[in-house]
């Protein structure tokens, strides 16, 4: 164990290095924080779920801010936007998604409106995140987007299409199980806190691995890996 992985955050007593496991592993894989407690546990470490619960709540937030820098303006050209339905203590929502060519997600924004505003409340976080207006946009049949990007980009090329969108589509996948895993989402703070943060930390471990050889791959994985110690090892609490 190095020394910067025995750094600790400030009014924290675990390591730096175990609140940042903790965080991986829960927005990494579908865990449950009961199942991130047993897993630390087995290494020797009590903590209680209640804990990890905190822990990501915190500094996931913060982790994702730090991805979010360092990925700006990296982004392909071609953007993907999609909705889905998101049902929270009976009410009905609706998840915004963006995500690039390659898959990354850009921006993820939960409201209770499926409307032209909204697509417009997306679009103008997204240029204003982004820095740049996308050469493609491509969004299935909902005309809230059309009427949305004639104000704000009427340049941009639109590709409304409902099979073109597989890209978007399936970039709400592993919120879907997440959602089943939580056995749905507890508030509309909580959903918006946690996709917030999901998206950008599995955009850096998104390795495309089908298009890379084992040994390329090891070594993408150990620097993606390496990045994000150098991450937890800056944020301060």
């Amino acid at each position: 164990m190095t020394e910067t992985s025995l750094a600790h955050f400030k009014r924290h007593r675990f390591p730096a290095e175990i609140i940042a496991h903790a965080v991986w592993l829960y927005y990494r894989f579908p865990l449950s924080f009961r199942d991130i407690e047993d897993l630390l546990a087995e290494r020797g470490i009590s903590v209680s779920f209640q804990t990890v619960s905190e822990w990501a709540a915190k500094f996931g937030v913060k982790f994702a801010h730090q991805l979010r820098r360092r990925s700006r303006g990296h982004f392909a050209d071609k953007w993907h936007l999609d909705e889905m339905v998101v049902t929270i203590k009976g009410k009905k929502y609706w998840l915004w998604r963006a995500v690039d060519t390659n898959g990354y997600v850009l921006d993820a924004l939960l409201q209770s409106r499926r409307n032209k505003a909204a697509a417009m409340r997306l679009m103008r976080k997204l240029l204003k995140d982004q820095g740049t207006a996308p050469r493609v946009m491509v969004t299935d049949k909902l005309r809230s987007y059309s009427a949305a990007k004639s104000q704000l980009m009427p340049g941009v090329e639109h590709r409304s299409h409902k099979g073109l969108n597989n890209r978007a589509e399936n970039s709400h996948l592993p919120v879907r199980r997440r959602e089943r895993r939580m056995m749905r989402f507890k508030s509309a703070r909580q959903c918006q806190r946690f996709v917030s943060a999901h998206g950008q930390i599995a955009n850096l471990f998104l390795l495309h691995r089908k298009y890379l050889t084992a040994a390329d791959h090891r070594q993408l994985r150990a620097h993606v890996i390496s990045t994000w110690r150098e991450i937890a090892s800056s944020i301060g609490a």
